[in-house]
C-alpha cells in the first residue's frame, strides 16, 4: 500500500491511462471480433442457402420417389469425396447423399416443415477413420408436388475449417494491429504526459535553485493552474526570508544596544571604583540591560506574522479593547461606536490584531472629544485567495495636518509632547501593516471631523 502511495504523478497518470487504454482496445477488439464472426457466419449462411436453392431447382423425383440429382451440381466440390462440401436429402423412406460425403458421417437431419429454414453450426462429425471434424449446415423443408406432395428436407453442409481459418487470420491481424496501436498510443501518451508535467518539473528545478541559493524566488512564468501554488511558495519564501532578516536585525540591535552598558561596567572596573559605587553602577546598568532585552524581545514578538493562520473574528476582540479603553477614559466621557461587517475576518496572528486595533483605538480615544467610530469591512478576493479586510478608525478630535502625517508615523515621535505616551504606537501599527503587505493612510474623518486612520490588509494566498 505504501508503494502505491509513493508513486510519482507521472507513474500514476501513466498507469491509469494505460489501464484505460488496455480496457478500451480490449473491448474494441472483442467487439470487432464478434462482428467479424457474425459477418462470416452470415456470409456462409447466404452461400449455403443459395447452394441449397439451386440444388432443389435442378433436382427431380421419379414416380418411385427416387431422388435424381442434377448431372452438373451447383458446386463441383459435391462430386469430390471429402471436399468439405456435402449435400443430403431426407424424406420418408428416402435418404440421399452427395458423392463428396463418401467416408463421412454427416450430422443427423431433423425433418423440417415445408418452408422452414435452419442454419446450424458448428456441428461435430466423425469420418470413417474416427477423426472428428466440424461443419456448418443449412436445411430447407419443401413439398415435392409432382410426387404426390412428398415432403423432403434438403441439407447442405460445409466444413467449418474454412471459416475458422478466416477467423483465425482475421484475429491474428486484428490483435496484432491493436497491439501495435497500443504501443504507438503508449509512446504518444508518454510524450504527452512528459509535456503536460513539464511545468511541475520546472517548478521543481526552480525550487532546487532556490535551495542552492542560485535564485531568490520562483519565476512567474507558469500555467494558470500552478499560479496559486507558485505564489504561495513565493510568499512562504519571502515570509521566511523576512523572518530571518528580522531575527538577524533584532540580534544585531540587541548586541549593539548592550555594548554601551557593558562598556560602562568595564570602565568602572578599570577605574578602581569603590565597592558601593561599583554596586550602584552594576545595579543601574543591569536594569538598563534588562529594559533593552525586554524591549527588543517585545519588538521581535509583535512584528511579522504567520503565512497561514486561522481566520480570527474581529468584533469580539474589538469589544474587549474598547471596554478597557472606555474605563480608562471614563472621566472624559469618550465612547466608541462599531460598524463591523459580521463576515470580516483577520487572517493572521491574534497578537497582531490586538496590537493593531489597540494602538489605533487608544490613539483615537486619546485625541477624541467625545466620539470614536470603528468601521471594519471585507475586501472581496478571488476564490483561490483569502479575503482582505479594511479597518477605519475615526475620531472627533482636532485631526492631524497632512504635512505632519509622515513624521507622526516615525518611531518615538508624539503628536503632542504634553500628552502622555512614548510615540511608538503608530510606528508599531505601521510595522504590522507592512508585515501584512498592507497600507496605512491618515486623513480627515468626513463625518466626525477629526483624524481618520485607514488600514487595508489585502487579499492573500
Amino acid at each position: 500500500m505504501r508503494a502505491w502511495r509513493t508513486l510519482s504523478l507521472q507513474a500514476r497518470q501513466m498507469l491509469a491511462a494505460s489501464l484505460a487504454l488496455v480496457a478500451f482496445l480490449g473491448l474494441t477488439g472483442l467487439a470487432l471480433d464478434r462482428a467479424f464472426v457474425a459477418t462470416a457466419q452470415n456470409a456462409l449462411r447466404e452461400r449455403l442457402a443459395n447452394l441449397a436453392n439451386s440444388y432443389i431447382r435442378d433436382s427431380e423425383l421419379d414416380r418411385t420417389r427416387d431422388f435424381i440429382s442434377p448431372e452438373i451440381p451447383p458446386d463441383s466440390r459435391l462430386l469430390t469425396p471429402r471436399s468439405g462440401l456435402y449435400a443430403t436429402v431426407r424424406g420418408e423412406g428416402l435418404r440421399w447423399e452427395s458423392a463428396s460425403s463418401l467416408g463421412r458421417s454427416l450430422p443427423p437431419v431433423e425433418f423440417l416443415k415445408p418452408g422452414e429454414r435452419r442454419f446450424e453450426g458448428p456441428l461435430r462429425i466423425v469420418d470413417a477413420s474416427g477423426m472428428e471434424n466440424s461443419v456448418y449446415g443449412y436445411s430447407i423443408g419443401v413439398i415435392w408436388v409432382p410426387a404426390d406432395d412428398f415432403p423432403l428436407t434438403f441439407s447442405v453442409f460445409e466444413d467449418a475449417q474454412q471459416i475458422e481459418n478466416q477467423i483465425r487470420i482475421y484475429r491474428a491481424a486484428l490483435w496484432g494491429n491493436l497491439l501495435l496501436a497500443a504501443l504507438l498510443l503508449t509512446m504518444v501518451q508518454l510524450l504527452v504526459l512528459r509535456w503536460s508535467l513539464l511545468p511541475l518539473r520546472n517548478v521543481e528545478r526552480e525550487l532546487g535553485r532556490v535551495r542552492q541559493g542560485e535564485s531568490q524566488r520562483l519565476s512567474g512564468r507558469h500555467p494558470r493552474e500552478l499560479e496559486s501554488i507558485t505564489h504561495a511558495i513565493n510568499a512562504l519564501i519571502e515570509s521566511e526570508r523576512t523572518h530571518l532578516d528580522r531575527s538577524r536585525n533584532t540580534l544585531s540591535d540587541l548586541a549593539h544596544s548592550l555594548k554601551t552598558p557593558l562598556a560602562v561596567l568595564r570602565s568602572r572596573l578599570d577605574a578602581d571604583a569603590s565597592h558601593a559605587e561599583l554596586r550602584s553602577e552594576v545595579a543601574a546598568q543591569v536594569q538598563r540591560m534588562n529594559e533593552i532585552v525586554t524591549y527588543q524581545l517585545t519588538r521581535a514578538a509583535r512584528t511579522g506574522h504567520a503565512l497561514y493562520s486561522a481566520p480570527i473574528e474581529i468584533e469580539p476582540r474589538a469589544e474587549e479593547i474598547v471596554a478597557g479603553l472606555e474605563k480608562v477614559y471614563a472621566g472624559r466621557g469618550v465612547f466608541c461606536e462599531f460598524d463591523i461587517d459580521p463576515a470580516a475576518r483577520f487572517h493572521g496572528e491574534l497578537g497582531d490584531l490586538q496590537e493593531l486595533l489597540g494602538n489605533l483605538l487608544e490613539n483615537a480615544f486619546k485625541w477624541a472629544d467625545k466620539r470614536v467610530l470603528l468601521t471594519v469591512s471585507v475586501e472581496p478576493a478571488p476564490p483561490e485567495r483569502r479575503a482582505g479586510v479594511n479597518f477605519i478608525v475615526d475620531d472627533d478630535g482636532p485631526g492631524i495636518p497632512a504635512e505632519r502625517v509622515d513624521r507622526l508615523l516615525q518611531r518615538g515621535v508624539r503628536g503632542d509632547e504634553r500628552v502622555q505616551g512614548h510615540g511608538v504606537g503608530l510606528a508599531i501599527v505601521q510595522d504590522i501593516v507592512t508585515a501584512y503587505l498592507g497600507e496605512l493612510r491618515v486623513t480627515r474623518a468626513p463625518e466626525l471631523g477629526g483624524a481618520r486612520f485607514s488600514v487595508r490588509i489585502p487579499p492573500a494566498y
